[in-house]
């Protein structure tokens, strides 16, 4: 079974899910912020490819990118990276990346990288849902991969639902129409109008929430209307390259304790 669904299985409420962008803050501290989180109450890892351009993102994200390419950091390595840790991984891994990278290498040898790696799903914000279903949904189902489909306050109801059906992972649930990392008015109108219009659909799909959440406050909150949350731009900003391993305990404490 599909780690991630396994994971839904064994737990449904309270779902933290990090992301970092891989190669930052140093080449080779992926691995070690991989090792680190699995072993505290983390629920899901979520791994950003460095892109030169990654339009879903803000400005701490685009930073790491820029900084992780400087590093070195590219596709073949990082699933390099991650294979090594395959048999040591309990928490489910889901890659996110941008569509031109994963045509670029090869779409076959990608989703082949994925599977032997270990990755048990993939965000790919800029991939049009029709392609998906039309060339990749049973490539997707042959390597045993998860597709995570974003929605947001602007998305209609009946195109919700629709996502929520082609998805085999969970639909995550952006909190406004802006880029990661934007402060953003959390708790505001469009924010809970968004969210109740969510509770209300018969969705059974499980949802995580993300952007916008950054602290316990937000976290407990997403647990509010949501299976979890999803933390990535605050996360980055906490680390620190010459403790790392102690920042990122740091960090999860402030959020679950």
């Amino acid at each position: 079974m599909n780690k991630i669904n396994d994971l839904f299985k064994r737990k449904n409420s309270r779902i933290l899910c990090i992301y970092f962008t891989a190669g930052f803050p140093k080449i080779n501290s992926t691995t070690k912020i991989i090792n680190t989180l699995q072993n505290l109450p983390v629920d899901l890892i979520e791994v950003g490819i460095p892109y030169s351009d990654p339009l879903a993102d803000g400005t701490v994200i685009q930073n790491s990118n820029k900084i992780s390419l400087k590093n070195g950091m590219n596709l073949s390595l990082l699933f390099s990276q991650i294979k090594e840790l395959k048999n040591k991984m309990t928490v489910p891994i889901i890659v996110m990346g941008y569509y031109n990278q994963l045509y670029k290498f090869g779409e076959k040898n990608f989703l082949e990288n994925c599977k032997k790696s270990g990755v048990s799903g993939l965000i790919i914000p800029d991939l049009p849902v029709n392609l998906f279903i039309n060339k990749y949904q049973n490539l997707f189902k042959k390597y045993s991969l998860s597709m995570i489909f974003l929605v947001t306050p602007q998305t209609d109801s009946s195109r919700i639902l629709f996502l929520s059906q082609i998805t085999n992972g969970f639909l995550y649930l952006v909190s406004s129409n802006s880029t990661t990392g934007k402060i953003v008015d959390f708790f505001g109108k469009e924010q809970i109008s968004f969210f109740e219009k969510i509770k209300k659909l018969p969705i059974s799909t499980p949802k995580l929430i993300g952007f916008g959440i950054k602290d316990k406050e937000t976290f407990n909150f997403s647990c509010q209307y949501a299976n979890g949350g999803i933390i990535g731009s605050s996360f980055i900003q906490s680390l620190n390259k010459n403790n790392l391993e102690e920042s990122i305990k740091k960090y999860i404490k402030s959020i679950v304790d």
